[in-house]
């Protein structure tokens, strides 16, 4: 039951925040420089594929290691940040490094919302987690 609420809480939480943090940070700097390559509507399909794997890694590595091992919540937010580092710094940096209008700005401010996000997103289901189970 614990994983369960882990699990629901986690992507509640990334799935939220993300949303504030796309609407309102990344697509206005993304629009900038590459606004006619943007969807109006994002693909839903293509995004809950990222999310449930996205997420499911994050438990495997961080948040139910933290559960079974008594680890602090300080403890989950550096090692989430270092997931959320590599993932979104992957995507970003190879970006930078192939795509033509691509910028620092936009991989700068993607990783660092991808690595605060990941560690909150993290942080919150484990702290919920404990609380509930």
């Amino acid at each position: 039951m614990t994983l369960i609420v882990l699990y629901i809480a986690t992507f509640v939480l990334f799935l939220g925040l993300d949303y504030v943090g796309l609407t309102n940070i990344i697509r206005p700097v993304f629009e900038r420089d590459i606004g006619p390559l943007l969807l109006d509507n994002f693909r839903l399909g293509p995004a809950v594929v990222f999310y449930a794997f996205y997420v499911g890694v994050l438990l495997w590595f961080v948040s139910w290691p933290a559960i079974m091992q008594d680890k602090s919540l300080l403890w989950v937010l550096g090692n989430a940040a270092l997931i959320g580092a590599m993932g979104y710094g992957t995507y970003e940096f190879t970006s930078l490094a192939v795509m033509k209008d691509w910028t620092w700005q936009m991989t700068l401010t993607d990783f660092t919302w991808g690595t605060c996000l990941t560690a909150v997103a993290a942080t919150g289901g484990v702290w919920v987690a404990r609380l509930v189970g």
